[in-house]
């Protein structure tokens, strides 16, 4: 058995600041994620660590599930603490949110019933380990408290939204909840107003791409973009000709799992042109590959028309329109997609994730009774 599967100890460690009259909040931000495991350390609004610990495919192949990797990661987590000097003394671990069922956004507080359902999700996902290690490392701490918050399952639709052409396949959403909800949330800050008094349609553009309409602090409508709705990205297909894919489910020459990876995993354009790394496929471009071209411009303009799309739903009264995601710091992806969107209200750009710190604000905003923390039922 490898080292790595080995059971740390927790240890407490001196505190570096007075013990006795420390007013500042220690957290602990753990995001799980399909090929690495992020973590930071913040006191207050201050981050003091911030990892980000990458896994090997051959690391990963030992385990036969997402759930089997708990030791595995929640180990790494805590070595990576004591490499540090970080002390294992905090006032809250909050956990990247699972694929648990539909519930409003907000800062969740890690119960049985959340770890019942996170053990037993329909979907897996390496973010279910996030919440389940949080709690088990503040179930070591004397007053700790081990939160989720916005996981991408988060459900503000309108009813009217959730209404597809067959009332057997009722609109579900994932998303990138905890990012969109953070950018919104930082717009506002910038422009002295507040989330809950804006309408926004945020696009996340990464591996997966999420639009959504949010309303007066509620995302009233967003696509599925885990399995099967939206514009292709990187790895998904988003949505697709429902009686062809149907054609292809029956024709034999895929399994079931096989074909959901030709939906996630396996589509959009690493399907397309093998890769998924947008940056490449731009020196392709350049290099005078027209094919790449067609297919990231087919990418982009179906981005462009569920972001179109989105506007609707507000009536066209759109305070602004922001892009965020890694996607968001290309030169060629984001003046293209501007292109076609600006007419519509201002663009803003917000490239990369803001999520670990996202996480550690909605925790330090429990703590101090800043955001109210709900209870998952």
């Amino acid at each position: 058995m490898k080292d790595c599967q080995d059971k740390p100890k927790v240890t407490n460690l001196p505190l570096p600041i007075g013990e006795g009259g420390r007013e500042e909040r220690l957290l602990l931000v753990i995001n799980p994620g399909s090929t690495s495991t992020k973590i930071a350390v913040y006191e207050d609004k201050t981050p003091l660590l911030v990892r980000n610990i990458r896994h090997t495919v051959d690391e990963l192949e030992q385990f036969p599930d997402v759930l089997s990797q708990f030791e595995f990661r929640k180990s790494l987590v805590l070595r990576e603490l004591e490499a540090n000097h970080i002390p294992f003394r905090f006032d809250a671990i909050i956990g990247r949110g699972g694929l648990v069922k539909p519930i409003p956004g907000g800062v969740y507080e890690v119960n049985e019933a959340m770890k019942r359902d996170t053990v037993h999700a329909m979907r897996t996902h390496a973010c279910n380990l996030g919440g389940l290690i949080a709690d088990e490392l503040a179930a070591a701490l004397p007053g700790c408290r081990a939160f989720i918050a916005d996981p991408g399952v988060v459900d503000e639709l309108d009813d009217v939204a959730r209404i597809s052409g067959s009332p057997l396949m009722p609109r579900i959403t994932i998303w990138h909840a905890l990012n969109q909800k953070a950018i919104a949330r930082r717009f506002a800050a910038e422009h002295n107003t507040r989330y809950e008094d804006l309408d926004l349609i945020v696009c996340h553009l990464g591996g997966g791409i999420s639009v959504a309409v949010h309303h007066h602090g509620k995302a009233i409508d967003a696509n599925n973009a885990l399995d099967g709705e939206g514009p292709f990205s990187p790895e998904r297909a988003g949505t697709l000709p429902a009686g062809q894919l149907i054609d292809l489910c029956f024709s034999g020459k895929f399994t079931k799992e096989e074909l959901k990876k030709r939906i996630s995993g396996r589509a959009g354009l690493t399907a397309h042109l093998g890769t998924t790394d947008v940056p490449a496929i731009i020196c392709s471009i350049e290099a005078g590959d027209d094919h790449a071209r067609l297919v990231l411009d087919a990418m982009i303009y179906n981005v462009a028309k569920s972001i179109g799309a989105a506007a609707t739903v507000l009536s066209g009264k759109i305070d602004a329109i922001l892009l965020t995601g890694g996607i968001a710091y290309s030169d060629y992806v984001v003046p293209h997609l501007t292109d076609r969107i600006s007419f519509l209200a201002p663009v803003y750009v917000y490239p990369g994730e803001d999520e670990m710190e996202a996480l550690a604000l909605n925790a330090l905003g429990a703590l101090n009774g800043t955001l109210p923390v709900s209870v998952y039922k």
